[in-house]
């Protein structure tokens, strides 16, 4: 792929204290993709998809975590087993492989695939963001659905959906029969967590809550309290299982974050969710698209 000078600095100075790293621009199937170094940590980086921010790395402490919804979504696979017990999490979509490199640095030994459609992208972060040779991180360059339906019954502890074409995401993978798929995936007593996008009068959110419950009998849910009372587009962390949740440690730990968030579960996720029905693949639709500024 053809790259400007911009890219090319950027990959002599990536990760180095000083060096002075540049952005990197590149074309992938899903848009325009950018590495913007983050001036504030040396070897950090913030992925961009047609300007909309996707992940934050960081290169030197794969534990931080600087998005939102990124620590929701590492609080939980904290949580998910107890601490250091190596972990089989599947990723569907990879961004910059945020998640696996954290959870390849908390719990040592892990087995980790991430499923990520767009082969550019991986590519690009790939040899720009460059995963540790020694983790247990496999990609593969598939559809998430495809790529979950090629995992074996109760292979994972942890199934992590992030996915997202155009800043929304895809109408099959909002859907019972997926995440009927999911649960066949996970163990006895494993999580699933989805990062999902909404705004007033978060219909999507509502359904997509409801269609987890058709599924998982133990739901929770993690977002600015601003979001779930429909003032703003944002994002929010639906967690299930077929256990009970940690639900006290996951709220004092989300109440504790930079940005302070939130977490709904039992009668009150029940008032939320407010009678929304469950969503069919005959009759899914992509999540909402973000309205303009959503993120300037």
């Amino acid at each position: 792929m053809a790259k400007n000078p911009a890219a090319r600095k950027g990959r002599r100075g990536r990760g180095v204290p000083g060096a002075g790293a540049e952005s990197v621009t590149e074309p992938v199937d899903g848009g325009l993709a950018e590495l913007l170094p983050d001036r504030e940590r040396s070897g950090a980086w913030t992925l961009l998809i047609d300007g909309a921010p996707q992940s934050h790395v960081d290169l030197a402490d794969p534990t931080h975590l600087s998005f939102s919804y990124q620590r929701r979504l590492g609080h939980f696979a904290d949580l998910v087993a107890p601490a250091g017990r190596p972990l089989h999490v599947a990723h569907l979509g990879g961004g910059a492989f945020t998640l696996a490199r954290y959870v390849a640095a908390t719990r040592p030994r892990s087995t980790q695939q991430i499923v990520e459609l767009d082969a550019p992208l991986v590519q690009l972060v790939r040899r720009e963001l460059p995963l540790d040779p020694g983790a247990r991180i496999r990609v593969r360059s598939v559809d998430a659905r495809a790529g979950l339906a090629r995992m074996p019954d109760g292979w994972a502890d942890l199934v992590i959906t992030d996915v997202f074409d155009g800043a929304r995401t895809p109408a099959h993978l909002t859907s019972t029969e997926f995440l009927a798929d999911v649960r066949r995936v996970l163990r006895p007593g494993g999580g699933y967590a989805a990062n999902l996008a909404d705004g007033p009068p978060l219909a999507h959110l509502r359904s997509q809550i409801a269609t987890a419950a058709t599924v998982f009998p133990e739901l929770a849910l993690a977002a600015d309290p601003a979001v779930l009372r429909g003032r703003r587009f944002g994002n929010a962390v639906l967690l299930a299982s077929d256990r009970e949740l940690p639900v006290a440690e996951l709220t004092r730990r989300v109440a504790g974050d930079p940005h302070p968030g939130r977490v709904e579960h039992g009668r009150s996720l029940r008032d939320f969710t407010g009678g929304a029905a469950p969503v069919t693949d005959a009759n899914a639709r992509p999540s909402p698209v973000p309205p303009a500024g959503s993120f300037d």
